[in-house]
C-alpha cells in the first residue's frame, strides 16, 4: 500500500492554472498533488552571444525554490549562491523543453522559463517541466498573434514524471514520502511519444532490466495524462 493510498499506476491529481501573473508573456500555476510550481515565460528579442546572427533561436531556465517550500527553512539561494542540485535542475528544465523546439522557427530570440517552487512534496523538477511547457506554449502563442513568427516552433507537448521502486513495487508518480524512502528513483522527460532524457538511479538497492521497463512503461501512461491537461489547458 503507498502511503497516499493511490494505486500504483495512478498520479497525484494535477491542474493548471493559466495566467498566474500579471506582466509574464505566458506564465501558469502547476500543482502536482501537494507540489505547487509558479512557471513564467519571458520573450527576450536578444540571444545568447554564442547565437548571435545565427538565425536560430534559444529556451532557457531558471529553477528556485521558496524559503518555506519544504518543512524547514531554507536559506535564499540569491544571497548565498545557487547550489549544485539547483543548477542541474534548471539545466534539465532547459534542455527538456528545447528538444520539443523549432529553433529556426522561433527566430533569432531567446524565451526565459522561470520555475519558482512554491510548495515541494516530491517531483519538483518534473512539474517544472511539464508547467513551465504550458507557460512556454503560451508566450509562443502570443508571439505568433502579434505577427511576430509565422509558424508555431513547439512541436509535441513536453512533459515529465517520476517513477521508482518503493517497498519492492514499481510506483508512478512519487510524492516525498516515497522519494524519500524510495530503493529505485526516476525521472522520465519525453517530447510527445519520444524520450528526451531519463534520469535513473538506486537509492539502496540495485534493479533489473525487467523492472526498468515497467517503470518505463508506467512513465508512458503518466506522461501521456499529463500531456493530455497541457494541451487541454493551452486549447
Amino acid at each position: 500500500m503507498r502511503p497516499s493510498g493511490r494505486q500504483i499506476d495512478q498520479m497525484r491529481s494535477v491542474t493548471i492554472e493559466l495566467d498566474a501573473t500579471r506582466h509574464a508573456e505566458g506564465s501558469c500555476m502547476i500543482k502536482c498533488g501537494d507540489t505547487h510550481v509558479l512557471c513564467t515565460a519571458t520573450v527576450d528579442e536578444r540571444v545568447p552571444p554564442f547565437l548571435k546572427n545565427s538565425g536560430l533561436g534559444w529556451v532557457t531556465a531558471e529553477y528556485g525554490m521558496l524559503p518555506r517550500a519544504t518543512h524547514t527553512r531554507m536559506r535564499r539561494e540569491a544571497k548565498n549562491g545557487q547550489s549544485g542540485r539547483t543548477q542541474e535542475i534548471q539545466r534539465l528544465i532547459g534542455r527538456s523543453l528545447r528538444a520539443g523546439v523549432d529553433r529556426v522557427a522561433l527566430g533569432e530570440r531567446q524565451i526565459v522559463v522561470d520555475c519558482d517552487v512554491i510548495q515541494a512534496d516530491g517531483g519538483t523538477r518534473c512539474a517544472s517541466i511539464t508547467g513551465g511547457w504550458v507557460a512556454l506554449k503560451l508566450a509562443v502563442n502570443k508571439l505568433m498573434k502579434a505577427g511576430e513568427i509565422s509558424s508555431d516552433p513547439l512541436t509535441d507537448p513536453v512533459a515529465a514524471i517520476s517513477c521508482g521502486i518503493y517497498a519492492g513495487q514499481e510506483v508512478l508518480d512519487l510524492d516525498y514520502p516515497e522519494d524519500s524512502d524510495a530503493g529505485v528513483d526516476g525521472n522520465f522527460i519525453m517530447n510527445g511519444s519520444k524520450l528526451v532524457e531519463v534520469q535513473m538511479s538506486a537509492e539502496g538497492s540495485t534493479f533489473t532490466r525487467a523492472q526498468m521497463d515497467k517503470l518505463l512503461d508506467l512513465a508512458e501512461k503518466g506522461i501521456g495524462e499529463l500531456n493530455a491537461i497541457q494541451m487541454d489547458a493551452v486549447s
